[in-house]
């Protein structure tokens, strides 16, 4: 009732801005006012703050779209086709650019390359217009963007604020509930499904939290404390299957674990459950004296080999109570605003980094190629066959690469927007034939329009059936015709829905030929590139360690919708991003240890480092038995270090501890795992 509820006032609110927009479109004498009543259902978002950077956003694409245009268009009066393909490289570059920045920011590159698409292909045979028709268009859409943010932020806002902070409290739960399966021992699909959980929590906070900047709420977390709680909740992730596969070979070697750290564990575990946040607080400092006490003591007996295993986890254990402590403190000030006191860290003083995007200029270069090869032969037809609504056709096609060609399979959703677009013609047709010659007043208008809109606008506030309302909502006014006068001309009203329906089923065809990346290779290329990028690390071309854990995640927010879709069975894909993650972390932590270690020692630690690069290099396939000599020369290395007089030597035995752990997952060899 409340999703109901919801959809209603989105969609009243967003067919009150739309009215206003015509009205005010109307009353200046703008040619065509239904583009303001298009512009307020693209803008419309279900929050005030979305809807006002969506606003800002899509006013700073329809401008560089129409300037772009205008400096396209004269430049090629003489040569149609030479003019689209230039805008068609035009669109193509927007979508490249907006593919590799994945922020709300992207938003305006898109509609550079949407405003481009309607203006300039119906200008191509008439160059002389395309001033006035940029100009006109630009007043049109300011106008659709005013209404839309002014209603949604003055009437009944809704705030992205209340959103992020009731997300942000649901993932500080599930870290903790994945903290405590770490420490219980819990299965291994209870593992994989708490890190998911964690990952797919980490996006969906940096999505609400890029809006929070336009946000109507009277005070917004600030923004390195969001980058300072992510760092942290990032590096949770990894940090519990390190703690799980202690414990776990603990187990398997029957090592007789020191009473301190098996009391050590349980008070933990208590720690994590308690309900109150004053009493953690409380017993965190305690807890993190304990562990680094215990480590430190443990971990003078360096000969003995379960003493040292002992000892690292102790430290990961202090760690992980010092993030979750973090995390909570954190979490607080940001409820409050920070507003009554400064949050004092206890570790992590360096510059937050907070969420990194996953970017691959790769594939959204084959996207962005794909989009301008098929709206070159889609204006090649056009141009040869000397179509009188190509334009309109073909305007439509860029419009659906530019705005829909985000994805790796876009035919699925141009086809839920041509399914708008088929009630949108039904419902144009009655309107415009039936309802609108008896209508002489606004007033009536607006009444006549309600139903329909209302309805889609509601439609539209749910996401399953977002491009299906959308189709009907940006439709339906441009069929309509709801310009200064009515018109009813059916010739015209048939050739503009025969020319949508064409160059949206070209779309769907050219996007499914051109631009559609198979889900498996999607999944695979992920993979490799994580492979390459741990060789990287090993090699000392690497970023920052938060920056290499939050890109990570990123990675395995992006695997997790794409193998729901895949029928093919990866049952250790999400596992592989953890192991990639750990190793990575591992090999950069070594490398930064022996970069002046000189001797013997330092030239077997760099050996290690590029047999490991050589292992995860994208162009090659581990052998099993590369991955038992790996393993060997760490066990030698650690040898050598132990018996060495070198003042680091725990540390760096902490390491190749970290690095032995994070090539054999569980305690076992995983020599196939990169196969």
């Amino acid at each position: 009732m409340k999703a109901d509820a919801d959809a209603l006032l989105f969609s009243m609110k967003s067919f009150a801005a739309a009215m206003l927009a015509y009205y005010i479109s109307l009353c200046i004498g703008l040619p065509k006012p239904y583009w303001a009543i298009v512009t307020v259902y693209i803008v419309s978002q279900t929050s005030a703050g979305a809807s006002l950077s969506r606003g800002v956003y899509r006013f700073l694409g329809t401008f560089i779209g129409a300037a772009a245009t205008v400096a396209i268009v004269p430049n090629f009066v003489n040569d149609p086709l030479a003019c689209s393909v230039i805008l068609a490289c035009w669109i193509g570059l927007c979508l490249y650019v907006s593919l590799l920045d994945r922020t709300p920011r992207a938003y305006a590159y898109v509609l550079a390359g949407y405003t481009a698409s309607l203006i300039g292909f119906p200008c191509v045979l008439d160059p002389g217009a395309v001033f006035e028709t940029a100009s006109v268009r630009v007043q049109e859409i300011s106008i659709g963007i005013l209404c839309a943010v002014l209603i949604h932020r003055f009437v009944v806002p809704k705030p992205m604020t209340s959103q992020f902070l009731t997300k942000l409290s649901t993932t500080l739960n599930d870290a903790r509930r994945m903290a405590n399966d770490a420490l219980r021992g819990a299965p291994q699909e209870k593992s994989r499904r708490d890190r998911n959980q964690l990952a797919a929590d980490l996006l969906a906070l940096q999505g609400l939290a890029t809006y929070l900047p336009y946000d109507p709420a009277p005070a917004t977390p600030a923004r390195e404390k969001l980058q300072l709680i992510h760092d942290r909740l990032a590096r949770l992730l990894p940090l519990a299957t390190e703690i799980e596969d202690r414990l776990h070979a603990l187990n398997i070697r029957d090592h007789d674990t020191p009473e301190e750290l098996t009391a050590l564990l349980g008070d933990v575990e208590t720690w994590i459950t308690a309900a109150g946040a004053t009493e953690r607080e409380l017993v965190a400092v305690q807890l993190i004296e304990r562990a680094r006490m215990l480590q430190a003591r443990i971990g003078t007996n360096i000969a003995a080999h379960g003493d040292l295993l002992a000892a690292n986890l102790a430290g990961h254990l202090a760690e992980m109570i010092e993030l979750l402590h973090d995390c909570d403190r954190l979490g607080r000030d940001i409820a409050t605003a920070g507003q009554s006191r400064e949050v004092t860290l206890l570790r992590w003083r360096k510059r937050p980094t907070g969420y990194v995007y996953h970017r691959d200029s790769l594939m959204a270069a084959r996207a962005a190629s794909g989009a301008i090869v098929g709206i070159v032969i889609g204006c090649a037809f056009w141009i040869w066959s000397a179509w009188p609504d190509g334009a309109l056709a073909v305007s439509v096609l860029g419009v659906c690469c530019a705005l829909l060609g985000n994805v790796d399979a876009p035919a699925p959703n141009v086809v839920k927007f041509l399914v708008g677009s088929t009630y949108a013609v039904a419902i144009s047709l009655i309107y415009s034939f039936v309802i609108l010659p008896r209508v002489t007043e606004f007033a009536v208008l607006v009444a006549v329009l309600a139903p329909a809109f209302l309805l889609a606008g509601s439609i539209q506030a749910r996401p399953p059936t977002t491009l299906m309302a959308l189709g009907i909502t940006l439709t339906t006014p441009i069929l309509c015709g709801l310009g200064t006068t009515y018109t009813g001309d059916f010739a015209m009203f048939l050739n503009s829905a025969v020319a949508l329906f064409a160059g949206t089923g070209f779309a769907v065809v050219s996007m499914t030929a051109l631009q559609t990346v198979p889900v498996d290779a999607a999944i695979n290329r992920l993979l490799r590139v994580s492979r390459r990028d741990v060789s990287r690390r090993a090699c000392g071309s690497a970023p920052e360690e938060a920056h290499w854990t939050s890109l990570m995640i990123d990675r395995t927010a992006l695997l997790l919708p794409r193998l729901r879709v895949s029928d093919a069975s990866y049952a250790d894909v999400l596992d592989d991003t953890v192991y990639h993650l750990r190793v990575g972390h591992a090999v950069d932590q070594l490398r930064r240890a022996v970069e002046h270690l000189e001797g013997d020692l330092g030239d077997e630690a760099r050996e290690l480092l590029l047999a490991t690069a050589a292992r995860f290099s994208a162009r090659r396939q581990t052998k099993p038995v590369e991955a038992l000599a790996l393993n060997r020369r760490i066990e030698t290395l650690m040898t050598l270090f132990a018996g060495s007089s070198l003042p680091e030597r725990s540390r760096l035995l902490d390491i190749l501890i970290d690095l032995r752990f994070a090539l054999n997952p569980g305690g076992a060899t995983h020599e196939e795992r990169d196969s």
